[in-house]
């Protein structure tokens, strides 16, 4: 039995039902019986569980050959992230008392910065997740490509205004599909202690080749417009955010360039799947 939280997200979706084509026993984790009901119709076992519900947590997880773990994003966090300490220690709480095979836990490139930002709460999760007594895995995914998704509807205008600046400054990236690909490699692997899998495309991209990617996609022009700096915390504001600096640091972090992997280079893995294929992908959705 394989245990996957944030089934209805791309990465976790692909997960379920990659094992359930294999012929997996999958429980699918999610927060409510109506969230469940079309990974039900698929032949999964819904386990209903909050991630700060250590009780729902504990059942969910029992029994599990391995655990894909995801936490929720959470673009405007509380001073002190409280969302991300509260889920951590009842994941923890489920881990001990449940006992699974291993897990494999999404994190981010940059979880292990510590200089203040958004990924911080990934980097919350991966310290306690150090703390417990069966197998861990840490994925740490590259800047989703996926994220273009945003941009969809002003490419189709000509335009893609970027917070990634300077236009030419390449970030690593990758696809969903290949952190499935990586994940599902990890849930079927058996090792002792904590592993560190850092993982991004075979070439890195910046906001220009972004908009390149919308061009081909589209057969029309499309060209790059920087949101200046100055601008970020009154539009984030303007949008709902009531806590924008964390998520502003981040970016600054992608654009200064310390929020990068913790290995080197040579030992991060490597996706198969290229920008022009996702951006083709989510212009023909």
């Amino acid at each position: 039995m394989f245990v996957i939280t944030g089934v209805t997200g791309k990465v976790g979706g692909q997960i379920a039902s990659t094992l359930l084509a294999e012929g997996h026993k999958v429980r699918a984790v999610v927060r409510t019986a109506a969230k469940g009901e079309e990974w039900a119709a698929k032949g999964c076992e819904i386990s209903i569980a909050n991630l700060d519900d250590a009780t729902a947590l504990t059942e969910a997880f029992r029994g599990a050959e391995g655990v894909f773990l995801m936490t929720p994003p959470n673009y405007d966090p509380e001073p002190g992230f409280p969302d991300a300490e509260r889920n951590a220690a009842a994941i923890r709480e489920a881990i001990e008392m449940a006992q699974p095979e291993k897990v494999v836990f999404l994190s981010t490139v940059g979880a292990h910065v510590v200089e203040f930002n958004l990924l911080n709460n990934s980097g919350i999760t991966e310290a306690m997740l150090r703390t417990v007594s069966v197998p861990v895995a840490f994925l740490r995914a590259a800047w989703f490509m996926e994220n273009a998704s945003w941009d969809v509807t002003s490419a189709k205008t000509g335009v893609v205004r970027s917070f990634l600046q300077p236009l030419d400054h390449k970030i690593p990236m990758i696809a969903t599909k290949d952190i499935s690909q990586i994940a599902l490699e990890l849930l079927g692997e058996t090792w002792q202690g904590l592993r560190v899998v850092e993982l991004e495309a075979h070439e890195r991209y910046s906001a220009a080749d972004v908009a390149a990617a919308f061009e081909s996609a589209l057969g029309t022009p499309v060209r790059t417009e920087i949101v200046p700096r100055s601008s970020w915390e009154e539009l984030f504001r303007s949008q709902g955010m009531t806590y924008p600096l964390p998520r502003i640091r981040m970016i600054d972090g992608f654009n200064e360039g310390w929020i990068d992997f913790e290995g080197e280079r040579h030992t991060v893995r490597k996706g198969m799947t290229e920008l022009s294929e996702v951006i083709g992908s989510l212009v023909q959705a």
